[in-house]
């Protein structure tokens, strides 16, 4: 019933910034997680962050650590995810998630909901 919508990816040039954003509408109940995972083509799709609402713990991949950060606004039912530094390796589609379980935040194969995606693209 949770369904996400995911905005302000782009194309910018390595070293600038970008700020995704995943808003979640629908359900009766808030996920236990909120994670961002990407894909670029012909591979697979990798766990950059998560966040808990209830606990308001953060996870972040260790390619990402230093340079993105994830937060929420319970207000508006909203992750953001602001991205600094970025490197043409960050280029993919990122996608917004869901997870229901109280567990597992780092794999896709445990989060319930997926958003469209959106394209961020890094020149050299």
């Amino acid at each position: 019933q949770v369904q996400l919508v995911e905005s302000g990816g782009g194309m910018v040039q390595a070293g600038g910034s970008l700020r995704l954003s995943c808003a979640a509408s629908g359900g009766t109940n808030r996920p236990y997680a909120m994670g961002w995972f990407r894909q670029a083509p012909g591979k697979e799709r990798d766990f950059v962050s998560a966040i808990t609402w209830s606990a308001r713990n953060t996870y972040y991949a260790d390619s990402v650590k230093g340079r993105f950060t994830i937060s929420r606004d319970s207000a508006t039912n909203t992750v953001y995810l602001q991205m600094n530094s970025l490197k043409p390796e960050d280029t993919a589609v990122y996608y917004c998630a869901a997870n229901q379980r109280n567990y597992g935040v780092g794999r896709s194969s445990t989060y319930d909901y997926w958003g469209q995606g959106t394209q961020v693209t890094v020149s050299s």
